[in-house]
């Protein structure tokens, strides 16, 4: 059984195989921008009439950027998913890493939407603009952060039974989230067309995301409460709840709106870097 789940792992999310999808998410990124372009130069020309929600992906050729962006995202969560074996906080990085790359894409859509103002006056969507470049900006101290002092924390550990065991169960649980994020992403994409035929087709960070950063909680809990059966220290068990508590954070920001989206994704990761400074020091099994 355990070497079924291992090499299933290695099969799916192995470094061949990560090569292999990182290569098709850049070719796949190159030609969803050129397609995506090509549609807003057509639509602006006259050529092509695009009405309904969807209209606001081609407002500006600076809308072509969503498409890429949107793809490298999901390239960003297979990398999330293939770092549930090594650690929660190599996973709560990656997490990082997306709400940044999330926040980067609405201020793109955002910069295709600014309306004109006049003299010293500063409308709706300059203002927020401002406010997500400053979470940008505390995202990816924070992201950088994080990762600094989790390689410093992270020594050399020596690989029990019971933390290959545990390991193991945990590439067992990235299998299964590997195929809810399949599932998922397919169920998005062919809701958002049936959208798009209906006259809808809006955009926005809820899509996938949310319904993803729920599972991943579940995922998340499961292997908190299996990791207290191989070890019971309280010190390990608060640390990753708290990392726990700022995945749910960070989906409870996937699913607001405005300045408070804004401000729960720094939260997440000011609270991630609090619980990684205070649990940084001494050796620790990694779990």
């Amino acid at each position: 059984m355990r070497t079924a789940i291992e090499r299933g792992f290695r099969v799916t999310m192995g470094d061949e195989s990560d090569d292999v999808v990182r290569r098709g998410a850049i070719v796949l990124a190159i030609f969803g921008f050129l397609v995506h372009l090509s549609l807003w130069a057509l639509h602006s020309s006259g050529r092509i009439e695009i009405i309904g929600d969807s209209a606001e992906l081609v407002r500006s050729p600076l809308s072509a950027l969503y498409t890429p962006f949107s793809i490298l995202l999901v390239y960003e969560v297979y990398q999330l998913i293939r770092t549930i074996p090594d650690s929660f906080s190599s996973s709560v990085g990656k997490q990082y890493e997306i709400a940044t790359l999330l926040v980067v894409r609405d201020i793109l859509k955002r910069l295709s939407e600014v309306g004109d103002s006049e003299g010293w006056e500063i409308n709706d969507d300059v203002g927020f603009l401002l406010v997500e470049c400053a979470a940008f900006l505390a995202l990816f101290y924070t992201s950088l952060t994080y990762h600094k002092i989790s390689s410093k924390s992270d020594g050399e550990e020596v690989l029990s039974d019971d933390v290959t065991a545990f390991i193991t169960t945990k590439m067992a649980v990235a299998n299964v989230m590997l195929i809810v994020f399949i599932s998922i992403a397919a169920f998005s994409l062919v809701s958002w067309i049936n959208a798009v035929q209906e006259g809808g087709g809006s955009v926005d960070r809820a899509i996938f995301f949310l319904d993803f950063f729920t599972f991943l909680i579940l995922a998340d809990i499961l292997i908190l409460l299996i990791s207290y059966w191989f070890y019971t220290d309280f010190g390990n068990l608060a640390r990753n709840t708290g990392f726990v508590l700022s995945t749910v954070i960070i989906r409870v920001a996937i699913s607001s709106e405005g300045v408070s989206s804004m401000i729960l994704f720094t939260l997440s990761g000011v609270l991630g870097i609090a619980i990684l400074r205070m649990f940084s020091t001494g050796a620790r099994v990694r779990l």
